[in-house]
């Protein structure tokens, strides 16, 4: 188990490696450190994102204590009451009801009126990379392009956006292993400032309705009654923010990464733009901006001889499923032309991504104006790896355009 090491930066590096020992090892591992059982193959990965013995959340069945679980400090409560009533870490009833109103206005019409405006956006950002000769590509596309789409979504003026990056990176460092305290204070201080902007946002749209999200989600109801909680609606927001986003820039850096490491693959994709929709898929697989996404076991399970109890939480090793030879045939190469590819990226099961149609948009405009508006894109400097392992990414990609 040396080999798996989330906090050694030459496992965040290549986690890849240390993956395969997993998988051949075993279906099941136990991971002292973090006191969570690490499940590294796709079969399993993906039967347990369905299984209903497990949950991202075990307080609609059990107090702290019955679960026996330290309740958070009460200097988090902010950070946790935001997370806490967002879909994501939610269960039936709660996360069926909600997600059912979201859908009302996150609707497969709505994201595809935004396609015009999104490979707008791209071909602007792009135009403006090759204007000055390069940049980085993170802060210069990958940040601007998802942050605008969701705030124009949302209804949040242009002149209030600035600080959404910064809030949904404070707040997403809790969802790495083993937070600080220092970590904890930055994502309740951005909760407490997020949670009131949209406090304000809220009651404006209440008393202006809008042709946006907002209003949508005020609108939304089933029956008299059946309707979102001020609060449910802040973590909605927050929580359509936060994943919009954060998956979307990094899987845009780390495939660019990976792009200008295969370099006969990225002269095919220049060659042949008919390959972006599997291109962007493979891209999700070979580098998965999501490592890992944790269950709690509800009721005793059993993997493969290991009886792993209620009370115990599972490590869904995503990065490691997607990279599974039983599943995807030489999962070491960059292949943008792969069709069989169930990589399980945006989650499965009734917690798979909502906005997963938004961020195949987004990844594809972008790649495609980068494709056609700087044909001679090259890596300016090798990238240094941002140090964190369950959201993957880069601190910059600099290119020369």
């Amino acid at each position: 188990m040396a080999a798996f090491d989330p906090w050694d930066p030459a496992f965040v590096a290549d986690p890849y490696p240390a993956y395969a020992g997993l998988r051949e090892r075993g279906r099941v591992h136990y991971f002292e450190p973090t006191g969570q059982w690490l499940v590294p193959r796709h079969a399993d990965v993906s039967a347990l994102l369905r299984d209903r013995r497990l949950g991202r959340t075990y307080r609609h069945r059990f107090s702290h204590e019955e679960f026996g679980r330290t309740p958070p400090p009460p200097e988090h409560e902010p950070f946790h009451t935001l997370n806490d009533h967002g879909m994501l870490d939610l269960e039936p009833p709660d996360h069926t009801r909600i997600r059912r109103l979201v859908s009302k206005a996150f609707t497969p019409r709505t994201v595809e009126r935004l396609q015009p405006y999104v490979r707008d956006l791209a071909g602007r950002l792009v135009d403006r990379l090759v204007a000055t000769g390069g940049g980085d590509l993170l802060t210069d596309v990958a940040e601007p392009l998802p942050v605008a789409v969701i705030a124009e979504m949302l209804g949040i003026p242009e002149s209030d956006r600035a600080p959404l990056r910064p809030w949904s990176a404070a707040i997403c460092g809790m969802y790495e292993l083993h937070p600080s305290e220092e970590t904890a204070a930055r994502a309740v201080r951005a909760s407490v400032e997020f949670s009131d902007y949209l406090r304000g946002l809220i009651a404006a749209r209440r008393a202006d309705p809008g042709d946006d999200l907002v209003s949508g989600l005020i609108a939304a109801h089933d029956g008299d009654d059946d309707r979102l909680t001020e609060q449910e609606m802040i973590s909605t927001c927050v929580l359509l923010l936060n994943a919009g986003h954060e998956a979307t820039v990094n899987a845009t850096v780390n495939g660019w990464h990976a792009l200008f490491g295969n370099p006969g693959q990225l002269a095919a994709l220049r060659a042949d733009h008919s390959l972006v929709p599997t291109a962007v898929e493979e891209l999700m697989r070979y580098d998965t901006p999501l490592q890992l996404f944790e269950r709690w076991v509800l009721d005793d399970i059993e993997i493969d001889g290991t009886t792993i109890p209620r009370g115990a939480e599972i490590a869904l090793l995503f990065g490691s499923a997607n990279h599974d030879p039983a599943v995807f045939a030489e999962p070491g190469r960059l292949d943008l032309a792969r069709r069989d590819n169930p990589h399980i990226s945006f989650s499965a099961g009734l917690h798979y991504c909502i906005g997963a149609p938004l961020a195949r948009i987004e990844l594809a405009a972008s790649l495609t104006a980068l494709l056609e508006r700087a044909p001679t894109l090259t890596l300016a400097a090798e990238p240094e790896r941002k140090p964190t392992f369950v959201i993957r990414g880069l601190r910059g990609l600099h290119v020369e355009a």
